[in-house]
């Protein structure tokens, strides 16, 4: 095998190909007792639990979007609940039921791993078709070489909460994975996008 071919066949075997990015909720839990929601009219606090400000900021912006795009009054936490305020229970209810909140969605990252998978190399050897040009003709438009290769794939674990804020409890909760996300934006778009299907499914929240 030439040199060029072998060094083309490492950087493809090495290469991650075409990860695609998808959300799935691996469990979930709801209020035994938890009447159906429905976000039109009601003014919700998007919460992305991290040390990261920026990615808080870019998270919370994401998540306020798409609850306003839902038909609630999506607020983005950062900006009623400041960093002193952030662990302390009741002034955190409280600034948040000032600013009208009646729910509150809460993401936090409990997980990130990474799985390689190994497609193998394809190749089929019959030497009695290089024999003469005609057979190996055929024989060789019919059978092409595809190079083996490893994909790895970044799996996120993330932790959905939504909590009423009126009686104080945990309506609904979930932990999803998301694999290959291109940044946090994009990873808390899907999740929500998961966990509005999932609680419809589950009849939390209304169509």
């Amino acid at each position: 095998m030439a040199p060029f071919f072998r060094r083309f066949l490492l950087s493809a075997t090495l290469a991650s190909l075409g990860a695609c990015s998808t959300t799935t909720f691996v469990s979930t839990w709801k209020a035994p007792d938890a009447q159906q929601v429905t976000p039109v009219g009601n003014t919700v606090a998007a919460i992305f639990v991290t040390r990261n400000e920026v990615k808080r900021r870019i998270a919370e912006d994401a998540l306020a979007a798409d609850l306003t795009r839902r038909g609630a009054n999506g607020i983005a936490g950062y900006t009623v609940l400041p960093d002193d305020a952030r662990s302390n229970e009741e002034t955190t209810r409280r600034r948040l039921m000032d600013a009208g909140c009646t729910g509150a969605v809460v993401l936090r990252v409990v997980g990130r791993d990474q799985t390689v998978t190994y497609t193998p190399t394809y190749v089929a050897t019959m030497p009695a078709y290089y024999n003469q040009f005609g057979p190996y003709w055929s024989f060789g438009w019919r059978t092409v070489y595809e190079p083996g290769y490893l994909q790895t794939d970044t799996v996120v674990s993330v932790e959905t909460m939504v909590y009423s804020l009126n009686q104080g409890r945990l309506i609904w909760a979930g932990t999803s994975h998301t694999s290959n996300p291109k940044n946090v934006d994009s990873l808390v778009k899907q999740v929500a996008d998961a966990a509005a299907q999932v609680m419809r499914k589950q009849g939390i929240l209304a169509p």
